[in-house]
């Protein structure tokens, strides 16, 4: 049985006597206590108008670094909130403010000097509404220095956003002493370190604060697990960033902190005041009806006959499909934007098929044109690729199938003649759409030109994804950097087909929360299993023939249902008739109860940003335990998830908030905050809530 767990100054002389006389010398000897009495009166009195002076001083000076709940010192500001508590703390690391220097104009508090040079600094309070409090922070260098870096301390709350990682954490945890490193968009499947495909320059806090690092600085990202911080660097020493054309590579560091009622609707203020939103719901079909991927199940040797094969078991088997998905590798080089003919001898037949059996195929994409490929040179001889230095020869970089070129996407020649290419493909073939792979600015080359200069490496990225926009309907996308409104499918990075937060099921959670906040709500969260790659999934210790584990597939399933779209490509029947009945009754749950509400969800994005995959805190703003949970989620307001994600495992506790809950089975709760500890969840079953009105 499962519990259920409650939630605490001179001389006196006498006239007529002669100066140095007894009498006089007797007085003198009387008078000097006197005389010194006179003396220390005179200087406590003098002591104290100067103490006063300069505590009158000290007094202006501190209401001069004051602004709207805010104090300023020489070392860093902090920020109150209406009950006086530090909710937000930031540490000047690469030098201090001359506060003789600061003066204060209205809402703007200003400095021109650090401890050894001349700078700008200010922060400018800003209230855009009444339970919203913004202070802009610039901090830039008017002489050389190599850096600027501010420290921001957790003060013991829990923050969100940031980038997708490869081990990804909900919230974000600090491990470890990291040096600043490139906030750039890189590939984290092959530098599990890095930074991933989509990121913001955004992070939120428990405390009901937000911070956004603006788009001119060369920002950096370390942080310090002993000191619990932080560490927001800027710096073009060193550094992929450069300087705008023109400009001195003097650093500088600007940002704005934003403080609400409540973490929820601080974080709506912040999207729908700095995110831009996709202007369209892609395809409806790709929500309601999984997508099937050749990747995971035939990798590069796919053929024409796989792919007619994997078509007719899925209809054999009564699956539903929105759209196959023909992954890497159906051309002869990389580069080439035609079938190759040894192994797709009918292209042509082989799609009128396909349609005629009711199947959409969407195509895999790159931006990569390897030096075997017929369309390198004439992509040398344009001038499509992105350059050396010198910006006379075409820079070669290694990727994942090879050495080759890659496309300048800064370059309108270089977007039109892959554009066309994919064009001819879509009328020639009637493709549906594409899957764009790629675009980390991690497969740029290190030193690098491109035909307008990048001063922020990422813009490549965001580049790259404007080439969704003509198939946004059903395109997918890896990548994202300010593309909140390309409004295509955003797809989480491939995952090992494992149980754990590296790239494994519990990461998928973290990692959909975390881009959702960064304001990417159109989901796709990676293949059904995982992607079943060699030395990386749990099924080759069981001699699975290489396939994932069998209960991790139907566990990864499950939670897939309650995702915006799902995604197979090892298909259910790999295992046996049990796994290809629980698939189908997921596959029919998502398309009858959690498709109609990311739908309705997804309808609202267009105006507020807001994420259709939400985590609890979102309803339940004031529950501490709420900021820590990274294992269920809500769909909306009103439908939470609680997937089984450990091995061995057919139960598990659930954290129900405050409100009334009635959960799949029937049972109703209604005196949260609760916990139900080995609530019994059966393999074939996953355990969700809906809220009672």
């Amino acid at each position: 049985m499962y519990q259920i767990v409650p939630a605490a100054p001179g001389e006196h002389q006498i006239p007529g006597q002669a100066g140095g006389s007894p009498a006089k010398k007797k007085l003198s000897h009387e008078g000097r206590p006197l005389w010194m009495a006179g003396m220390l009166g005179g200087l406590l009195v003098l002591a104290a108008v100067v103490a006063w002076c300069y505590y009158s001083a000290s007094l202006r000076k501190a209401q001069l670094l004051k602004a709207e709940l805010l104090d300023l010192n020489k070392d860093g500001f902090i920020i109150h909130n209406q009950a006086g508590a530090i909710i937000f703390s930031m540490a000047f690391k690469s030098g201090t403010l001359d506060l003789d220097s600061c003066s204060k104009e209205e809402s703007i508090l200003s400095c021109t000097r650090s401890d050894f040079r001349k700078l700008n600094f200010f922060i400018q309070t800003v209230r855009p509404k009444d339970t919203v409090m913004c202070y802009r922070v610039r901090w830039e260098e008017l002489q050389y220095k190599d850096s600027v870096e501010h420290a921001m301390a957790y003060n013991d709350s829990h923050w969100y956003g940031g980038a997708e990682t490869a081990t990804q954490y909900w919230p974000v945890r600090i491990q470890g002493e990291q040096e600043p490193q490139p906030f750039i968009t890189s590939d984290v499947y092959s530098n599990r370190n890095a930074f991933g495909g989509i990121l913001e320059r955004y992070w939120l806090s428990s405390n009901a604060t937000a911070i956004k690092i603006n788009d001119s600085v060369p920002f950096h990202l370390g942080w310090s697990e002993k000191n619990r911080t932080l560490r927001f660097h800027a710096r073009y020493q060193d550094s992929p960033f450069r300087p705008p054309e023109g400009m001195q590579a003097f650093p500088e560091l600007s940002y704005r902190v934003c403080v609400g009622s409540d973490v929820t609707s601080i974080h709506k203020y912040m999207v729908r005041r700095y995110f831009p939103k996709p202007i369209k719901v892609p395809s409806p079909e790709v929500f309601q009806k999984p997508l099937w991927s050749t990747w995971a199940l035939h990798k590069t040797a796919i053929t024409q006959e796989k792919l007619l094969r994997y078509a007719s078991d899925i209809t054999k088997h009564g699956f539903m499909c929105s759209h196959l998905e023909l992954d890497d590798r159906y051309t002869a080089d990389y580069g080439e934007f035609d079938f190759d003919p040894q192994k797709f001898p009918n292209a042509s037949g082989m799609f009128d098929k396909l349609r005629k059996d009711g199947f959409q195929v969407s195509l895999w994409t790159h931006p990569f044109i390897n030096y075997d490929s017929i369309n390198f040179g004439v992509a040398v001889e344009k001038g499509l690729f992105v350059r050396e230095p010198s910006g006379e020869l075409p820079a070669l970089v290694r990727w994942w199938n090879g050495i080759g070129g890659i496309l300048d996407f800064t370059n309108p020649e270089a977007r039109e003649w892959y554009s066309s290419h994919l064009r001819t493909l879509k009328v020639r073939y009637n493709v549906t759409s594409f899957k764009f792979d790629a675009g980390e600015t991690s497969y740029l080359p290190r030193q690098f030109s491109t035909l307008l200069p990048l001063s922020d490496p990422s813009t490549f990225t965001h580049r790259y994804t404007e080439m969704a926009i003509p198939f946004r309907e059903r395109a997918e996308l890896r990548v994202g950097y300010q593309s909140q409104n390309i409004s295509c499918f955003f797809r989480i990075i491939d995952r090992d087909s494992v149980w754990g937060y590296e790239l494994g099921l519990k990461s998928i959670i973290p990692t959909v929360l975390t881009i959702s906040i960064l304001g990417y709500q159109f989901v796709l969260p990676d293949m059904i299993g995982g992607n079943a790659y060699p030395n990386r999934t749990t099924g080759d210790l069981d001699g699975n023939n290489g396939l994932p584990d069998r209960e991790l597939y139907i566990r990864w399933l499950e939670l897939s249902a309650f995702m915006p779209a799902m995604q197979f490509s090892i298909p259910p029947w790999t295992y046996d008739n049990e796994v290809v009945q629980i698939a189908q009754k997921f596959t029919e749950l998502h398309q009858n109860l959690v498709a109609p509400r990311v739908l309705e969800l997804a309808g609202e994005v267009l105006d507020t940003g807001d994420p259709i995959i939400r985590p609890l805190w979102w309803i339940a703003n004031d529950d501490e335990a709420a900021y820590k949970i990274d294992s269920q989620f809500l769909i909306g307001d009103d439908l939470m998830v609680a997937p089984v994600l450990e091995p061995g495992k057919q139960e598990r506790d659930i954290y129900l908030p405050a409100g009334r809950w009635r959960s799949y089975k029937g049972e109703h709760f209604d005196k949260g905050p609760m916990y139900l500890t080995d609530y019994p969840v059966d393999l074939d079953e996953i355990a969700f809530f809906t809220w009672v009105h």
